[in-house]
């Protein structure tokens, strides 16, 4: 099973709690205004791997040493099918390495219409973030863009492990975004507040580095 993957990076702190596997899918047709990830919207084939490649980076890369796999996107249900099998592929990892690992994937979609058109990948998940990001509604929990987006446990083990963290504000954990370089390029995962990537490009070049690109724009 082929999966269409923006980018893969271990470890992410800003997406869940502890050290998380962050895996971006690529392709979203809900396309939220205002999204600071827009360099996953556009369907690639040429990004598209194996479930089984994916699996063996995240093996390889964390050597059974990390908390949780985050799953963001562009828009992880727009791959129902592929987005299945990854699900199915980390919890067979998880019971067959005694690992404790959580789950938690985000989705622009509405809440009411993931539970009517995908209720068995609901079932696979400890913990979901669902809702559009809403530009106008302020930033005011943690892990979340706006404040229509719930956290959500969907297991025991989520609900063990992001109880308390369900109203926690913003700024609760160290910090919203993470800056990470590679192959030559930067970017950023995390929950930046409005106008802080705005900001971080006029610090940028007022010290002579300019944006060649930027996704959030």
């Amino acid at each position: 099973m082929k999966i269409s993957v923006n980018k893969a990076h271990f470890p992410v702190t800003v997406l869940g709690p502890g050290r998380r596997i962050g895996i971006w899918l690529q392709g979203c047709s809900i396309r939220c205004k205002a999204c600071v990830s827009q360099d996953t919207w556009a369907r690639d084939p040429g990004r598209d791997i194996t479930v089984a490649q994916l699996l063996a980076w995240c093996r390889q890369t964390t050597q059974g040493q990390f908390d949780g796999v985050t799953i963001s996107g562009g828009e992880p249900f727009d791959q129902p099918k592929a987005l299945s099998a990854l699900l199915d592929a980390l919890i067979r990892w998880r019971q067959g390495s005694g690992l404790d690992f959580d789950i938690l994937c985000y989705s622009g979609y509405p809440l009411a219409t993931l539970q009517k058109r995908h209720s068995r990948l609901l079932q696979k998940l400890d913990a979901l973030i669902p809702e559009p990001f809403v530009e106008s509604q302020p930033l005011t929990r943690l892990w979340r863009g706006s404040a229509n987006q719930p956290l959500l446990p969907l297991s025991e083990r989520g609900q063990a492990r992001y109880a308390t963290m369900l109203d926690a504000p913003a700024d609760d954990g160290n910090k919203r975004i993470q800056t990470m370089v590679e192959n030559g390029k930067v970017w950023f995962a995390g929950i930046p507040a409005r106008g802080d990537m705005q900001a971080l490009e006029t610090m940028c070049r007022e010290r002579g580095l300019e944006f060649g690109q930027a996704s959030w724009r």
